[in-house]
């Protein structure tokens, strides 16, 4: 009984601490077809209907299928028709702690034109952003990791990315692992898809107009990342 009690003290410390630190949006793959979802796009009209259909190549979006709540119509578009969107996640749990991540809207230190109502409900915000994936540079649909704070860096969803491994004890996870990569953009420049591997040597290029921030930390580590840029976002206005 005590070696329980003792397991259970170590993991509720651990799952308190993980909570306290400013952490990324949960990462969406499904989607609910019942519920509405909001596209914004770049033509300056706005859809609302569900979900019928995401397309991908290689993990990223190629096209959405979205069937019009006003008429029924089903309409087919690509990433160049695509400003932004919300869609709702299927995932109850996930829909949960989203929710709970996006409650405090008063502390977010990002992008303006975000609609915090609808984000607030666990929806999932995705964008179009100018990426250089392998040797092209190109227009893609992304996730976004940081809504609440990505008023200078801004992270994206990899789909392909693995991930690290998670903490668990007696068989039951505790902590999820880590993803071992993401597409950044670091202020209005081309994003880039940063690697677990390569955090440390990448750390000087993504904060490297806030020298007083960068020089405090000696050792970048992957585990930090989303502290590092929280942290940097708060304090390098």
């Amino acid at each position: 009984m005590k070696v329980k009690s003792k397991l259970i003290t170590i993991m509720l410390i651990i799952v308190t601490t993980a909570g306290w630190s400013q952490s990324f949006s949960p990462a969406f793959d499904r989607f609910s077809g019942s519920k509405t979802a909001y596209l914004n796009l770049e033509d300056g009209s706005k859809i609302e209907g569900t979900i019928e259909d995401f397309d991908r190549k290689k993990g990223l979006i190629e096209e959405v299928t979205i069937k019009e709540t006003a008429n029924g119509k089903k309409i087919k578009l690509t990433p160049d028709k695509i400003k932004n969107m919300y869609i709702p996640p299927s995932n109850v749990a996930k829909l949960a702690e989203a929710s709970d991540y996006l409650t405090e809207v008063s502390r977010w230190e990002s992008d303006a034109s975000l609609d915090k109502d609808i984000l607030g409900k666990g929806y999932a915000y995705f964008e179009k952003v100018q990426m250089k994936v392998g040797k092209k540079v190109m227009p893609i649909i992304a996730q976004l990791m940081n809504p609440a704070f990505n008023a200078k860096i801004k992270v994206y969803q990899d789909p392909l990315a693995r991930e690290t491994t998670g903490i668990g004890f007696a068989g039951v996870d505790v902590v999820g692992g880590d993803d071992k990569s993401y597409y950044v953009q670091v202020g209005s420049e081309i994003g880039f898809r940063l690697f677990k591997k390569n955090y440390d040597e990448e750390f000087a290029r993504m904060f490297k107009d806030c020298p007083s921030f960068s020089e405090k930390i000696k050792n970048p580590t992957w585990s930090d990342l989303e502290k590092n840029i929280y942290d940097y976002t708060k304090e390098c206005k």
